[in-house]
Formats: structure tokens, sequence, C-alpha cells
């Protein structure tokens, strides 16, 4: 059993309560405790997975949220940054995260990716962060 926090970006509320639904719901299914917490968006989320690292309470992290493109460049740069920021910390501490932020044109396209079922990216997210922990937990053993 293992500690897993779910770092959520509210901007689109909605469709991250989807993600966080399918995500708690495929941890609890594997016998993890999970956490959430709530951060305005997906550009927050690498800070707030820096100050959980420094906590220590954690075996994996899920990372949930949605950015939609708009008329500005301002989706670029929150979808890279984000998704920099997070896979750096992951590659520097050696962290088991699932990345489940959706990067979309349009709401439709979030809505899809959200929904309950098969193809909730909020449930891929949690099983890449087991996938990853059970990795890294045969990694230490060898």
């Amino acid at each position: 059993m293992a500690n897993i926090l779910i770092l959520a970006a509210r901007f689109y509320e909605d469709i991250a309560d989807m993600l966080i639904t399918e995500a708690r719901a495929e941890l609890e299914q594997a016998g993890h405790l999970c956490e959430v917490i709530a951060v305005p968006g997906a550009f927050e989320i690498p800070t707030a997975l820096a100050l959980a690292i420094d906590s220590g309470k954690y075996d994996g992290y899920v990372a949930l949220g949605c950015v939609i493109r708009g008329e500005t460049t301002h989706y670029d740069y929150v979808c890279g940054e984000s998704a920099r920021g997070i896979n750096t910390l992951a590659i520097q501490y050696r962290l088991p995260v699932g990345y489940g932020i959706l990067t979309v044109e349009n709401r439709s396209q979030a809505e899809r990716r959200a929904a309950p079922g098969k193809n909730n990216k909020g449930a891929d997210a949690a099983r890449a962060c087991m996938r990853m922990l059970a990795l890294k937990n045969e990694m230490e053993r060898a």
C-alpha cells in the first residue's frame, strides 16, 4: 500500500472533478491511500509537487488538470512549462508520476477525455503512477 498524492488544477473544475473521481477510484481499488491537493491551474502543479516532495509524505504523484487552447499563446506556455516542471522533478527525484493534464483544443475534447469510463485520462494517469511505483520498487530490490 502506497500513499499517493493527486495534484489537481482547478481552473476547469468540472473537468478536474471527473479526472479526480476516476483517478481516486483506480488508486483505492488497488489498495492505495490517496490525498487530493487543489491548485489554481496547471502552471502551479510543479510548485505544489516540489512542496509535496519536501514533505516526504508521499510515495507517488498524479498530476491532473486541463488546459484548453484560447486565442493567445498563453496555452503553449502553460502546457509546456507545467509538463517540463513536472518531468524535471520526476527525473531529478526519481518520482513515480502519472501525468493527466489534458491539453486540448476545445471543451468537447476535454469532456470526452474526462468522462467516466475506459477513456478517462485521470484513471490512465493513476495507472501510470502505480506502474512507475512498481518499477521503482523493483529497481530498488534488484
